[in-house]
C-alpha cells in the first residue's frame, strides 16, 4: 500500500482516498498502483457493496499525473516507464468505469487531468461548489487523456472542444452541464452524505441515497456561451476556429482566441482531432487506446517537454513553442499520431 493512499472497510463501505494534499493528491505511479491493487481485492470482497473515491484536504480531489514525475521519465530517456505509466492509469480508469459495485467519486475542490480519469467514469460522480473541474494539457503542450476525449466527445454541441482546446475550467453547474459529474452537495454536507452511505439510509441504494443531498446547481456559464461556442468550434480547423472567434465580436470569443494564440499548434491540432474522432468510438477503451497512441508520440516531442518547463520547473510562464505557428503543423500530423500504433496498446494482453 502506498503512503499516499488510505483504504478503510466499513459499515460495506469502501472507502478510498488520495492522501497527498500537499501535491493537491497528484497520482503518482505508485498510487495508480495501491489503487489498484486495492479495487482488485475489493472485488470480491462480500464485506464491501459501494466503494467511496475521494481526496484529502479541502483544495482538490486530484490535481492530475504527476507532471514532474512524468518529465523525469521522458527527460532521461525512460520511455518504457512512462509508457507504464500510462497503460496502468489508463487500466485504473477503465477497471472504474466498468466496477461492479457503485463506485461514489467526490469532486471536491481541484479535479483535473488524471483526476478526471479517476472520477469521471464513476458510477456516481459529485461534484461541490469548490469543483473546478477540466482537461488542462494543451496548457503544457499534451492532449487530453485518461478518457477525457470520450467525456468531451459527448458533451453537449461544440462544449468538448472548446474545453478541451482552450483547457478551460468547470465549476459545478458547468461540470454537470458538460457530462463530466452528475450532482451537486455542498461540500459542509460531504460528512453527512458519507454516513448516510454507511447507515444504508431510506431510499437504500447508493444513487438514492446521493440524491438526497443533491442541490439544483445555478445557471451554467458553460451553457450560456454555447450559441457563440457551437458557432465557432464547429470550424474544420483550429486556424478557422480562431478567425470565427475573432468575427464573432463578443469580448469572450476574443478572449478564447486570445488564448489559443499562446498555446501549442501541435497540441492544438492534435486535440481538435482527437475529440472529434471520439465521438465515432464505440467505448471508453477505444478512446483510451487512441489516446496511448498520442501520449506515446507526445511523451518524446519537444513542446511537452517545454510546456511542462514553462508551466511547472521554471514556471515562466513563457512557453516556447516548435512549430510556432499553426501554418507550420504538418496537414497529416494528427491523423497519423491518432492512428499508428507503435508501442504495444494498453490491452496488448487481455483484460481482467
Amino acid at each position: 500500500m502506498s503512503e499516499h493512499i488510505t483504504a478503510v472497510v466499513a459499515d460495506g463501505v469502501g472507502h478510498l482516498t488520495l492522501n497527498r494534499p500537499r501535491a493537491l493528491n497528484a497520482l503518482s505511479y505508485e498510487m495508480i498502483g495501491a489503487l489498484t491493487k486495492v479495487l482488485d481485492r475489493w472485488r470480491t470482497d462480500s464485506e464491501v457493496s459501494v466503494v467511496v473515491l475521494d481526496g484529502a484536504g479541502d483544495r482538490g480531489f486530484c490535481a492530475g499525473g504527476d507532471i514532474r514525475e512524468l518529465h523525469t521519465y521522458s527527460s532521461n530517456g525512460h520511455l518504457e516507464e512512462a509508457l507504464r505509466f500510462f497503460r496502468e492509469e489508463y487500466r485504473l480508469d477503465a477497471a472504474i468505469a466498468r466496477y461492479p459495485k457503485p463506485v461514489v467519486a467526490i469532486m471536491d475542490g481541484i479535479t483535473m487531468g488524471g483526476g478526471i480519469g479517476l472520477a469521471g467514469h464513476a458510477a456516481i460522480r459529485v461534484v461541490t461548489e469548490r469543483s473546478r473541474v477540466a482537461m488542462p494539457e494543451t496548457r503544457i503542450g499534451f492532449t487530453p487523456d485518461v478518457g477525457g476525449t470520450w467525456l468531451l466527445g459527448r458533451a453537449p454541441g461544440e462544449l468538448g472542444i472548446h474545453l478541451a482546446l482552450n483547457s478551460r475550467t468547470m465549476d459545478a453547474a458547468d461540470a454537470i452541464h458538460a457530462g463530466f459529474a452528475d450532482v451537486l452537495v455542498p461540500s459542509e454536507r460531504i460528512p453527512h452524505l458519507l454516513q448516510a452511505l454507511a447507515e444504508r439510509a431510506d431510499p437504500g441504494t447508493p444513487s438514492e441515497i446521493v440524491m438526497l443531498f443533491d442541490e439544483t446547481p445555478g445557471p451554467s456559464a458553460l451553457a450560456a456561451a454555447r450559441p457563440w461556442i457551437d458557432a465557432c468550434y464547429s470550424a474544420p480547423t483550429v486556424a478557422e476556429i480562431i478567425a470565427r472567434l475573432r468575427d464573432d465580436g463578443r469580448a469572450d470569443a476574443a478572449a478564447a482566441a486570445d488564448e489559443l494564440e499562446t498555446l501549442a499548434p501541435t497540441s492544438l491540432t492534435i486535440t481538435l482531432e482527437a475529440v472529434r474522432r471520439a465521438r465515432s468510438l464505440p467505448n471508453l477503451e477505444a478512446a483510451l487506446e487512441q489516446e496511448f497512441r498520442a501520449v506515446s508520440w507526445f511523451i518524446g516531442q519537444h513542446d511537452l517537454h517545454e510546456g511542462i518547463r514553462a508551466q511547472v520547473i521554471d514556471k515562466d510562464r513563457s512557453p516556447k513553442w516548435d512549430p510556432a505557428t499553426l501554418d507550420e503543423v504538418e496537414p497529416e500530423l494528427a491523423a497519423r499520431v491518432l492512428e499508428e500504433q507503435v508501442h504495444a496498446p494498453v490491452w496488448a494482453e487481455a483484460r481482467p
